[in-house]
């Protein structure tokens, strides 16, 4: 017998939703999706009627879905943003190539202007150049601290008020878990955030409109309406860190669907002790970007690869900071340590 949608009890349900258990029709679907959306943005506050925001497209199901919400929720709830996409060109050829097509139709789709910034305007650097230098093991690092510091900086040439990402609720469980297992404080305490505030010269506002938002529902989303989106996992991600903690996320959501939820509030609610002390955010000596030592991570990285020693920005090396800082020659010893590390 099929099961009637517990929503409107008068069409049939096509899907039991992995968040709630409720059995709903594509419609009641689509409403309540949309719905959990618009609470969440006005609960949280994220926008201000007259901003120009930056939706970050990269012709994924996550991005893609956000910005087809945006725009509808835009002008049902009449919130008075302009809304602009803005996608990152990593230079991944077979891949990213490929997606920016998607997101050059989601720009006719869905009418709104696009701009897109590349690794390689930016550094002088592609990913492919750099997967080259540095292997397949570290190559993560360096794309998401360039693509960070890349979404600022288009932003900043849309001269846009703040940007919306399509991070999800797995997105930032997996963050959580990954934290925790690094040991890492600093961020713990942040990566949570549905929205940062404006950290320095160039750092605009970040929010998550996606954040309590299941990656199976944006699926869903996607897929009954017929979205226009790029599926194809990046060829250089497969040996990255997060896929252990999505992978270890994944087996507990099959026993207990809302174990991703629980991480998620658990994330929210951890405190840090008083006595801990906690890194100073402050600006880049050289770009001026927010970082809480005297160089940001991605002028590190960069001048590594520029040196020809890649491994100056993995792990931690704050001592040198100041020498490459100022200009100073790295020391022979200093050199080969870094030349020794196996990639």
């Amino acid at each position: 017998m099929p099961i009637q949608c517990s929503k409107c009890t008068e069409q049939r349900a096509v899907l039991k939703r992995p968040k709630t258990g409720q059995s709903l029709c594509k419609e009641c679907f689509f409403i309540v999706f949309e719905e959990e959306i618009h609470h969440t943005i006005v609960s949280a506050q994220l926008f201000k009627p007259g901003e120009t925001v930056a939706i970050g497209a990269s012709g994924g199901k996550d991005s893609t879905v956000l910005a087809h919400v945006m725009k509808v929720l835009n002008e049902r709830y009449k919130y008075g943003l302009n809304l602009m996409l803005l996608s990152v060109d990593e230079g991944i050829t077979g891949y990213r190539d490929d997606s920016l097509e998607t997101v050059k139709r989601n720009q006719e789709q869905y009418d709104l202007p696009l701009k897109i910034v590349s690794y390689e305007e930016l550094y002088g650097w592609t990913m492919d150049a750099i997967v080259k230098q540095v292997g397949m093991k570290n190559n993560c690092t360096f794309c998401g601290v360039f693509r960070r510091q890349a979404l600022d900086r288009g932003a900043k040439l849309l001269n846009v008020d703040k940007i919306c990402t399509g991070h999800n609720a797995d997105d930032l469980a997996e963050t959580v878990l990954m934290n925790v297992l690094r040991g890492d404080i600093a961020r713990l305490r942040r990566c949570t955030s549905i929205s940062t505030s404006s950290g320095g010269e160039g750092v605009l506002p970040r929010c998550k409109p996606l954040k309590y938002a299941y990656e199976k529902e944006i699926v869903l989303y996607a897929y009954f309406k017929k979205l226009d989106y790029f599926s194809t996992e990046c060829i250089y991600s497969p040996n990255a860190y997060r896929g252990h903690a999505r992978a270890f996320l994944k087996d507990l959501e099959s026993v207990r669907p809302s174990a991703i939820m629980a991480v998620l509030h658990s994330g929210e609610n951890l405190s840090i002790k008083e006595s801990v002390k906690m890194p100073v955010q402050g600006t880049c000596g050289r770009c001026g970007y927010i970082s809480s030592q005297a160089l940001c991570k991605a002028c590190v990285l960069l001048e590594g690869l520029n040196r020809g020693l890649p491994r100056l920005g993995i792990g931690k090396h704050h001592r040198l900071h100041q020498k490459l800082l100022s200009q100073q020659p790295l020391s022979n010893a200093e050199e080969r340590k870094l030349k020794a590390v196996d990639f």
